[in-house]
């Protein structure tokens, strides 16, 4: 048996009603970068339990190397409430100390940045104490760190830090990882190999979330053979059996050609142009228009009574929680009445914010069947973009055009809507709406839509308050589509949900035709369900062609004092509704300013472009089958005739290099439209 940091060995594991682990053997090496996926309740963060040690198995037995250090961020925090933030996250360091050093300081200023160091834990928020948790786990050497969901709560800017900082935390070859998220950026990002745990079993792959995928899928293709082999049995018997079946010698690699292979009969994830003509029968031409809005934040946040009168304490905002906390510090003021009752002198504070612009005047159109991404930091205002969007809050300036026919659907972060329905059984809730929905173009029951998503046949007697976390968010989603909206708003629908669930839920909404628009942190799920993604920043919503990876480019540059949004603020992104070509608003950036980004096309010479990218993807197409003519010559070719040999390899030669310069106009062209 190989010598582990830390390992499983032979370890069983049973709850009431489930087993998690039968005779596994399983260990972490130094080096090791793993990732660790699975269902719900399948056993991920009870793994982590048992390499902690705060779960012990039924049999076998959990090794540590002698001396070796091993820390963990769980699901719920440990911190102390009467605790000060400093306390809790800095073990009571000085500013001076944690200052000092570079890495130090950067872990304090990535998750703690903005807060008081001197608030006590209780009155944080939650996002506030999972930053201060991570942050306290982080700011300690280990040789082992295990994460479960470490990415809750956090915003992409400091989702791609995190990344960054875990990549870079060990030198290459030390330390070791054990990561739980449904993130899958993230896994694909930071991860050198994954744990699948299932039935029982941890099952390794090589690569991060993307090649595991790909093992996945040649694990699966490989079972349907044998399947099907096994089926065949009684007609080839012998013949068959003389064959047998070749061991495999060496380890899969897989490659771009080989991804192509295995998907080469899977349809595209959607057909956006018949999604679209079916979203217009529904809509009409007009969706939802923001034309030249404008949003101030100007709200009394909170209040607070029996207070000591003589006592000005600048930390009361930390008692209305993380907003009023971070905004008034910045822009609120704190008034504060004093009466007399019953002889006891009382004062009521109230925190006010104003001025804040959430938008400046931004115009936006959102057409029927666009799919629509939106990414912003915490408190940039996403929440009140979308309740703007729906016609919940009247702008404090301009105008919020929604069409007639516009029928909204929210999906929120909180179950809220499913409390009411608690007492019910799943099968009583499902009873209420119609007998049948048309899928994909096939009559579904919203029982098969229910199994669709996760959920199996006996849970239909199930109370709504007895589901899972996981399963309530799929049944918020699934009560929410048979209400049959034609424009869906999604905020964090990734919440609560692993991967698997995710990829359920993702081919879902390949199928709906209406418009859609998603607010999330998950930036894999974002590109995934969405044609296109715009930032809240600055006030301003900015399109992203290059997707996410161009609003972490914007915020660099701001950072670095640059202005990546152009000289003029009114400056403002858009897609036209009727043509889907991306728009700037009057008061856009001037041709000075807009230097860092490439000339946008409209008009003629978009479609000039789009007719010139065609010819392109054709000609590259043919090129690979030229190409692959010709390897297949050369396979066959007299080994000892060089010349031949030779000529046929330089037209392989220029065949590649004809490709790569076709390939770097097609991402030049492709720039300049906005795709």
């Amino acid at each position: 048996m190989p010598t582990y940091d830390m390992g499983l060995e032979h370890v069983s594991l049973e709850f009431a009603t489930k087993t998690i682990f039968t005779d596994v053997t399983q260990g972490v090496f130094e080096g090791d970068r793993i990732g660790i996926v699975g269902r719900n309740g399948d056993g991920k963060s009870t793994l982590l339990r048992l390499f902690d040690g705060a779960q012990q198995p039924d049999s076998g037995k959990v090794q540590r190397r002698g001396g070796l250090t091993f820390g963990i961020l769980t699901q719920r925090d440990e911190l102390d409430d009467d605790a000060t933030l400093r306390q809790a996250a800095l073990e009571g360091r000085a500013d001076y100390e944690w200052a000092s050093d570079q890495t130090s300081r950067e872990i304090v200023e990535a998750l703690l940045g903005g807060m008081n160091l001197d608030a006590k834990v209780g009155t944080l928020s939650g996002g506030q104490r999972r930053r201060a948790d991570l942050a306290r786990l982080l700011l300690k050497d280990w040789d082992i760190l295990a994460l479960d969901e470490p990415t809750n709560h956090l915003d992409v800017i400091t989702i791609h830090w995190l990344a960054e900082h875990l990549k870079h935390r060990w030198a290459k070859g030390t330390g070791a990882l054990l990561l739980v998220t449904h993130d899958r950026w993230f896994l694909d990002e930071v991860c050198e190999s994954m744990w699948e745990v299932h039935d029982g079993q941890i099952e390794p792959f090589e690569g991060g979330y993307s090649a595991y995928m790909l093992q996945r899928v040649e694990r699966d293709r490989q079972a349907d053979v044998r399947e099907t082999k096994r089926r065949n049995l009684a007609r080839k018997e012998l013949a068959w059996l003389s064959r047998g079946a070749r061991a495999r010698s060496t380890k899969q690699k897989f490659h771009v050609k080989a991804a192509r292979e295995l998907i080469a009969d899977v349809p595209p994830l959607r057909n956006s142009v018949e999604l679209k003509q079916m979203a217009t029968s529904r809509l009409g031409k007009q969706v939802i228009d923001l034309v030249d809005v404008t949003q101030i934040y100007d709200r009394e946040l909170g209040r607070t009574a029996d207070l000591d009168p003589d006592v000005d304490d600048p930390r009361l905002a930390s008692a209305f929680g993380e907003a009023a906390e971070e905004i008034a510090a910045q822009h609120g003021l704190v008034s504060r009445e004093t009466a007399e009752q019953d002889g006891r002198t009382t004062t009521a504070a109230h925190i006010t914010v104003s001025g804040r612009e959430i938008l400046d005047d931004v115009t936006w159109l959102i057409g029927p069947g666009d799919r629509f991404g939106i990414v912003g930091a915490n408190g940039a205002g996403k929440s009140t973009l979308l309740k703007i969007l729906d016609g919940s809050l009247a702008p404090t300036q301009g105008h919020v055009n929604i069409g007639k026919t516009v029928k909204f659907a929210v999906l929120t972060q909180r179950l809220d809507e499913l409390e009411k329905l608690g007492k019910y059984k799943v099968k009583e809730v499902l009873s209420r709406y119609k007998p049948s929905y048309v899928v994909d173009g096939k009559e579904v029951t919203p029982g098969q839509l229910m199994e669709r998503l996760g959920f199996s046949a006996a849970q239909l007697m199930t109370p709504i308050r007895d589901l899972s976390g996981g399963q309530k968010r799929r049944m918020q989603l699934l009560l929410i589509l048979l209400d049959e909206p034609n424009v869906l708003i999604l905020d964090e629908p990734g919440n609560d949900l692993d991967t698997d669930m995710l990829a359920v839920m993702e081919d879902l909404l390949d199928t709906w035709p209406g418009t859609l628009i998603v607010v999330s942190h998950d930036r894999y799920l974002l590109e995934r369900v969405t044609d296109q993604q715009f930032a809240l920043i600055a006030g301003q919503v900015r399109h992203l062609p290059g997707g996410v990876q161009d609003y972490l480019d914007m915020v660099d540059e701001l950072k670095r004092g640059g202005n990546p949004l152009g000289e003029a603020a009114g400056a403002t992104a858009g897609v036209d509704a009727a043509s889907g070509e991306p728009t700037v608003s009057a008061g856009a950036a001037d041709d000075e300013g807009g230097k860092d980004e490439p000339v946008r096309l409209t008009g003629k010479a978009y479609a000039d472009a789009g007719r010139r990218v065609s010819a392109i993807e054709r000609k590259l197409a043919k090129l690979g089958d030229e190409k692959q003519l010709l390897e297949e010559q050369m396979a066959a070719h007299d080994p000892s005739d060089f010349v031949g040999l030779a000529d046929l390899s330089r037209q392989v030669q220029d065949i590649d290099q004809e490709s790569a310069d076709l390939e770097e106009e097609w991402l030049l062209l492709s720039e300049q439209m906005g795709e």
